[in-house]
């Protein structure tokens, strides 16, 4: 059974919605070990981008463990989040197909923000903050990582 095009686009919006910078840094990496993205997105080849996306993903997952951290639903969280997931949709998106899989992808990220939020704040109250943002790290930065890789996979 072949899975929709537009599934990795989805599936990237899930990811934003618990951390921001994970897709762009996901895709970054992709570019890096030589993956194309199916989408045309002239700005992910740029080795600005790369180098910032990869530094951004890595202050966040850095960030996120400090106490003064805002919840991922405050305005900023959410446009780090509509961003980062229209983009890496796009990108993920057939060609052709890009402002759709954008608009997936962002249909996607911002309500399950909310969710995310609130599993977190659970884990936070049973776990703590610095365990429950590992744990999360992991989840989140290894599903991103996945999805970029199954997507970019797909279009050779």
């Amino acid at each position: 059974m072949r899975a929709p095009n537009l599934l990795p686009s989805a599936l990237i919006g899930a990811v934003a919605s618990a951390r921001s910078m994970t897709p762009m840094a996901a895709l970054a990496a992709a570019h890096v070990a030589g993956g194309e993205t199916p989408g045309r997105l002239r700005l992910l080849t740029h080795p600005l981008f790369t180098a910032g996306a990869l530094a951004m993903g890595v202050g966040e997952l850095l960030g996120d463990k400090m106490r003064s951290a805002p919840d991922r639903t405050v305005f900023l969280g959410l446009l780090a989040r509509v961003m980062s997931a229209g983009i890496a949709g796009g990108a993920l998106a057939p060609r052709g197909r890009e402002r759709t899989g954008a608009g997936l992808a962002v249909s996607t990220a911002l309500p399950l923000a909310y969710a995310t939020l609130a599993g977190r704040k659970r884990a936070m109250r049973a776990i703590g903050q610095t365990r429950s943002g590992l744990i999360e790290d992991a989840l989140i930065v290894g599903a991103g990582a996945a999805v970029v890789a199954w997507a970019v996979g797909r279009g050779r």
